[in-house]
């Protein structure tokens, strides 16, 4: 066999390979015996029909066809290796000629992963938001843990802003009641804005007994998105009582015997969220920086899939389980179509471009996944996708997603190389110290945001 590579463009290439006819001895031989298995020919038992018999009744073109479609795998990633190229996707074959006893020739067009050169990227600044929790912070914390442990108890009064209520719903769509539109017993603190919109100004003033009709849109079920007209009828009006903040309080909400230390807690687990936040802060903008110094060509055809993928899971996954359609949502964003499409293509072209820089990075540091932390990285995306550990291994297992959170790992060790060498301030002009703990902890989870199904989309194949 011998090959030639064209190159096309920076991401695409031509393969032109000829193959002497005795290489396809082993295809065509192949061909004959699957054509047995599948025929009867009067005189000869099953399978062992001569090859010139099948030749003359089914023709030497259909013993050739499945020949050739059985060798071409094989030569063109034989081809490819040889010619040490990293493809992406299907290749566009074409036989050129096709001679019996003599040759077989064809091309193969596919896309590859450009050639990037990475540039130093030491001098790389950034600014993230400083770490800082102020009195507010603090007492904000305490506050929202207060009501939790908020008591409620039953009054024969009109009901007030804080009320917990307790509610029957009916829901009509034109007139006719939903059959998912009917809701009993519901409880629903006045001024929440956990239900819908106009149910507080609906309930308020209204006693155990009374009801009242409002007209609003359904968030979601059969109608979602509909203007519904809503009876809401009140069975019980509750006041809610905060306990009161002191030492009692303290040992009921937490493992602290008094308010102070409970405060001191409240403190330092909020600059541990904000740390967080600044670690992950600190690797997307270094990442935007690393990105705008690489040139990248990005494959059409790629990108178009990855467009597709991204639109896909939006439509079918996300927006299907909150009962949303494109359109509905794109008003709720208040986005035209054009303006949805031109977005999701540029997240689609810094999502592949992310890979493709990182990858080379992880190459040029001879980065390595250990096992430990690509459980680290399972647990955390397990924990992000609401299943259990347990759950999502198996999920990823099945579907043959290792390479990809493996992937997620490498390119996140590659980004931490990075942030490591660059200059991270924060608004306060101090120098940010993100130890290690923090670049591993963020890196991985930064990238898979950024590469979201980007992996699916650029999944290296070498199958004809």
């Amino acid at each position: 066999m011998k090959s030639a590579v064209e190159t096309l463009n920076p991401t695409r290439v031509r393969l032109t390979v000829e193959v002497p006819f005795e290489e396809l001895k082993d295809s065509l031989d192949a061909a004959y015996k699957k054509i047995n298995q599948q025929v009867t020919v009067k005189g000869f038992r099953k399978g062992k029909i001569p090859a010139r018999v099948i030749d003359q009744r089914f023709g030497r073109g259909a013993v050739l066809e499945e020949a050739v479609n059985d060798a071409l795998p094989k030569f063109y990633t034989e081809a490819v290796n040889e010619a040490e190229l990293n493809v992406l996707g299907q290749p566009e074959v074409d036989i050129t000629e096709l001679k019996d006893n003599e040759t077989l020739n064809f091309t193969a067009e596919v896309d590859i992963r450009p050639a990037i050169e990475i540039p130093d990227y030491s001098g790389i600044e950034v600014e993230v938001d400083a770490v800082e929790v102020s009195d507010e912070d603090v007492e904000k914390a305490v506050e929202e843990l207060r009501e939790r442990f908020a008591s409620t108890s039953p009054v024969e009064r009109a009901a007030e802003d804080g009320d917990v209520v307790t509610i029957d719903l009916e829901a009509k769509v034109e007139g006719e009641v939903l059959e998912d539109g009917v809701a009993s017993g519901v409880s629903y603190t006045i001024g929440s804005g956990e239900l819908l919109e106009g149910i507080d100004d609906a309930v308020k003033g209204l006693e155990a007994g009374g009801e009242a009709t409002f007209t609003s849109e359904l968030k979601g079920g059969s109608a979602a998105g509909k203007e519904s007209e809503v009876t809401v009828k009140v069975t019980q009006v509750a006041a809610r009582e905060l306990p009161s903040l002191d030492d009692d309080f303290a040992q009921l909400a937490s493992e602290f015997d008094t308010l102070d230390e409970l405060k001191a807690d409240s403190r330092k687990r909020l600059e541990n969220m904000k740390q967080y936040d600044q670690a992950t802060q600190a690797q997307e903008r270094v990442l935007e920086k690393l990105l705008e110094l690489v040139e990248v060509p990005v494959p059409e055809k790629l990108l178009a899939d990855e467009i597709e993928t991204r639109k896909h899971n939006l439509v079918n996954h996300q927006l299907g389980q909150m009962g949303l359609d494109l359109a509905k949502y794109l008003e709720i964003q208040g986005k035209t179509e054009e303006e949805f499409d031109a977005e999701t293509k540029q997240q689609a072209e810094k999502g592949i471009k992310t890979q493709f820089v990182l990858d080379e990075l992880v190459n040029k540091e001879k980065l390595n996944v250990n096992q430990e932390e690509l459980t680290e990285h399972l647990m955390r995306r397990a924990q992000s996708s609401g299943m259990s550990p347990d759950q999502f291994a198996q999920a990823v297992v099945e579907g043959g997603q290792v390479p990809m959170l493996v992937g997620e790992v490498a390119r996140g060790k590659a980004l931490a190389v990075v942030v490591e060498a660059a200059t991270v301030k924060d608004t306060n002009g101090e120098v940010v110290d993100l130890d290690d703990e923090d670049e591993t902890e963020t890196a991985a989870e930064v990238v898979a945001e950024a590469t979201d199904g980007d992996d699916a989309a650029a999944e290296e194949k070498t199958e004809a």
